[in-house]
């Protein structure tokens, strides 16, 4: 942990955000986890240091849309750095997943040049249906 008060289980919530790393986690899913492992913990506990994280740069925090929890991923105080990194939802599993394309850079550009408008990578989500989802629809409708 960055700085400030330490502790064991907040200690341990911050190797299972590492061995996590690159993918997105509820506060519920972390108490499942945690519980799991042995290490039951309270929900506001783990809201706590999570927003306490997301402060100190080493975890983002993505508020996706109304009827979604918040979700968290560790970045070990790095962001996406220069890529331009969006997210794509599947409104069919819910599951978000990082989105790394050099053409969105280019879209972003042109945002910014042609209409003075400065996008937010890091919060902008595209809706849709993923591979896996489209392929279990397709072998249903087969």
């Amino acid at each position: 942990m960055a700085s400030g008060y330490r502790t064991k289980q907040g200690d341990i919530l911050l190797e299972l955000l590492k061995q996590r790393q690159g993918s997105h986690i509820t506060v519920n899913e972390v108490c499942e986890c945690l519980r799991a492992q042995g290490t039951p913990i309270g929900t506001a506990t783990v809201y706590r240091r999570l927003e306490k994280l997301v402060d100190e740069g080493v975890v983002n925090k993505y508020n996706i849309d109304n009827n979604s929890p918040a979700c968290f991923e560790y970045i070990g105080g790095e962001n996406c750095g220069d890529e331009v990194c969006f997210h794509y939802k599947c409104e069919k599993c819910g599951k978000l997943v990082h989105l790394h394309c050099e053409e969105f850079k280019e879209l972003c550009g042109h945002l910014d040049k042609h209409h003075g408008f400065l996008l937010d990578p890091m919060r902008t989500v595209f809706y849709g249906i993923c591979e896996e989802c489209r392929k279990s629809i397709k072998s249903t409708e087969q």
